[in-house]
């Protein structure tokens, strides 16, 4: 079974991989590679699921290994109860309160992972599949609902190719990348309490407007991932980004990552609005806070960008 790829994800994909491989990988996910290969290897002979998507659901999952949640209930796959009538563990995820499966050790958790697809028809598809079509599981595992992350299948592809997990497809042992390439994760993004909180990567490059630094979305980002990835509050970053909103950031949104300023650069003395913009997207164009573009303009907070209107950026 051949899974098609839509372009415009591909092209997101690709771009995130591009990002990926210059920067440095992360020495708690090799960590966890180096510890798990075997075990993940040895499940694909006995069971025929690929040892590159078993670490690499385990190495997501549980932010390898380091995440509140694996720590606390031994389970790396986020496998929740269901039909489960052993150990039980509750954590806030898509609901509060959610019912997740408890190990009494991680081995245990590998075992049931297999058992979980086997034993479910609507992964029966994917042993159809050869174990090397890493691809092919990745958007597999997402089309018969094992995660609600729409960018799940490209996380999944990302980890393998940046970790080169595949070579353990064909039997290869793995071997740790030059120590140069390797990046120490910061205690305090270790701490948090969300499931596969770790950065595999940093993946963000870091550009400047208006004097001011700012990233773009990628593909699964939210203001907690890159609240952790550059080390502040997620209250922090929102208030850079004049953002109070529960919405998923869009890919390319513009993420400021420090503070805003009260004017725009010399040479952007106005701007004239065109359909579409509103005070919030011409505030992020240019870096300027929000608040101060409404005082520049004399505006109230209850009046939007008027379309034709020139407003006054400095």
């Amino acid at each position: 079974m051949k899974i098609r790829i839509p372009s415009l994800f591909l092209a997101n994909f690709l771009f995130i991989s591009m990002l990926a491989s210059s920067q440095s990988l992360n020495k708690a996910y090799l960590s966890y590679i180096d510890q798990y290969s075997q075990l993940a290897q040895k499940q694909q002979k006995e069971h025929r699921i690929p040892s590159s998507i078993i670490l690499a659901q385990g190495l997501l999952e549980s932010g390898a290994g380091q995440s509140t949640f694996s720590k606390s209930s031994n389970n790396h796959f986020g496998i929740k109860c269901s039909d489960w009538t052993g150990d039980k563990f509750y954590w806030d995820d898509d609901a509060k309160g959610e019912c997740f499966r408890k190990y009494e050790k991680v081995l245990d958790s590998y075992e049931d992972h297999a058992k979980f697809l086997i034993n479910r028809t609507r992964y029966a598809f994917l042993f159809d599949l050869k174990p090397t079509d890493y691809e092919g599981w990745a958007f597999g595992l997402k089309k018969a609902g094992y995660a609600t992350d729409p960018t799940y299948a490209f996380k999944l592809i990302s980890i393998i190719e940046n970790y080169d997990l595949h070579k353990l497809d064909l039997g290869e042992n793995y071997s740790v990348v030059n120590s140069e390439n390797v990046n120490t994760p910061n205690p305090k993004n270790n701490a948090s309490g969300s499931m596969g909180s770790i950065a595999p990567y940093v993946n963000h490059v870091v550009m400047k407007v208006n004097g001011v630094k700012f990233v773009s979305a990628l593909p699964g980002d939210s203001y907690r991932t890159l609240a952790d990835e550059f080390e502040m509050s997620e209250n922090r970053l929102r208030k850079y980004n004049d953002d109070n909103s529960t919405f998923e950031l869009n890919t390319g949104k513009r993420i400021f990552i420090s503070a805003k300023k009260n004017k725009a650069p010399k040479d952007c003395a106005n701007h004239r609005v065109t359909e579409g913009e509103s005070m919030l997207s011409i505030s992020q164009d240019y870096g300027i806070k929000v608040v101060e573009l409404y005082a520049l303009n004399n505006m109230t907070f209850e009046k939007g960008a008027e379309y034709g209107k020139v407003l006054l950026l400095r």
